[in-house]
């Protein structure tokens, strides 16, 4: 099937069905009209000999009876010795007849027969067509043999043609195979003429000329953002860091500003993270899975806000991850605010094991349209608990994991609730 969907297939089979039907219906034509007017002429001229045979024979009574020819045979039967006409010509109207009669050896003979009927006498002119009818034969098979030959000549012809018809496309398909990965890519038209490939060379310049600036714009913003955004970000983990060497602050401010200090070190994550997928380039690192993912839950157990939650983290401490520890937080702690929220009492769970994270929560559920459709950009679909999904949150997970080669998935648990599978290797 996908052989036949490629456009010089296309091209190769038009051509043959085109010569085959061409010469299939010049064939058909040929056989049917050279019959037709074989019959008509054999019939036209029999009705006029077999008036020509009762003209003669009335003219001169004792002239005879017979008529025979190599392959015409005329006979003439007196109402005295109508009970010795042939049984299959009793009954014959008036005109030409095709019939076919099987002698004692089994021996077929095929032969059209004029019968002239009067009063007193019938007359009966009867022609082999055997040779006819095997010319004929010979005609259609040279036909048949002339209809195959030339829809392998119009298959040769379409295989060529194809091949120079699409040269220029695939040309343009391998020039653009080649642009991949370039900063500022090559332009397509000055290597086609002003035909309709070289039009749409033209049009594809044109298009990448555009996103080559949106892209440019776009990292550009992206690491203008990150950069200006990491001063402020220093000064506030700074100002927090020294608040909290005071040992005389009264215990709410103390939370207040650790929870400052977190938001301001997932600012922080969050900022490298897009910076990396913005520039499509992977982080260098290797960070200790449990640890992070222990430092994650005492942050979420901050955030609950008087929520009969639990948030238990435990697993394999041995488990690293080849990754940026800011990467993996935005990550898991995504997916871990994810469950959190949409989690109204009971427990999230995180297990650690020694190639993937699974997060598990005994919140609402979601249905198993919701769990195919969570990535998307924007989507929040209706789980049992009312309104779920991530915003861009869950969004930025499968970026990351696009970019990383990880994998991502979250479906329903059988008892109760979601569970989330970070997965970072076999």
């Amino acid at each position: 099937m996908r052989y036949r969907r490629r456009l010089r297939s296309r091209i190769i089979l038009s051509f043959f069905l085109l010569g085959f039907g061409l010469t299939g219906l010049f064939a058909v034509a040929t056989v049917l009209l050279r019959e037709q007017l074989e019959d008509q002429l054999i019939g036209e001229a029999l009705l006029e000999n077999v008036s020509d045979f009762a003209s003669s024979f009335y003219e001169n009574p004792e002239g005879g009876e017979l008529i025979v020819f190599e392959k015409i045979k005329g006979n003439m039967f007196s109402e005295r010795r109508f009970g010795n006409v042939p049984f299959e010509w009793r009954d014959l109207p008036d005109g030409v007849h095709e019939l076919t009669e099987t002698d004692e050896r089994g021996r077929t003979r095929t032969y059209k027969l004029a019968v002239k009927k009067d009063a007193d006498y019938w007359f009966f002119l009867s022609y082999d067509i055997a040779q006819e009818r095997a010319s004929q034969q010979q005609l259609t098979y040279a036909l048949i043999g002339v209809v195959a030959l030339f829809s392998v000549l119009s298959l040769f012809i379409g295989i060529w043609s194809s091949k120079r018809v699409i040269s220029p496309v695939t040309e343009l398909a391998r020039r653009l195979e080649g642009l991949a990965g370039r900063e500022r890519p090559e332009k397509l038209a000055p290597h086609f003429a002003e035909d309709e490939v070289g039009q749409l060379a033209a049009a594809l310049d044109d298009y990448a000329e555009r996103m080559t600036t949106l892209v440019k714009r776009d990292r550009e913003f992206n690491s203008d953002v990150s950069h200006e955004l990491r001063t402020p970000l220093a000064v506030i983990s700074g100002a927090t860091e020294l608040l909290l060497a005071n040992p005389d602050l009264p215990e709410k401010t103390r939370q207040r500003l650790l929870r400052i200090d977190r938001a301001a070190l997932q600012c922080t994550d969050l900022t490298t993270a897009l910076l990396m997928l913005s520039r499509n380039e992977r982080g260098t690192g290797h960070t200790p899975l449990l640890k992070l993912c222990q430092q994650l839950a005492d942050a979420a157990r901050t955030q609950l806000g008087g929520k009969q939650l639990e948030v238990l983290c435990e697993g394999d401490e041995n488990a690293l991850v080849e990754a940026p520890e800011a990467v993996l937080s935005v990550a898991i702690g995504n997916l871990l605010g994810n469950a959190c929220k949409y989690t109204a009492e009971g427990e999230v769970r995180l297990v650690v094991e020694a190639n993937q994270v699974r997060i598990e929560d005994t919140g609402p559920g979601l249905s198993e349209e919701d769990a195919a459709r969570l990535f998307e950009r924007g989507y929040r679909g209706s789980g049992a608990g009312g309104t779920v999904g991530g915003g861009i949150g869950l969004s930025i997970v499968r970026r990351l994991c696009e970019l990383y080669g990880w994998e991502v998935s979250i479906a329903p648990r059988p008892e109760h609730g979601a569970v989330a599978i970070l997965r970072f290797g076999p």
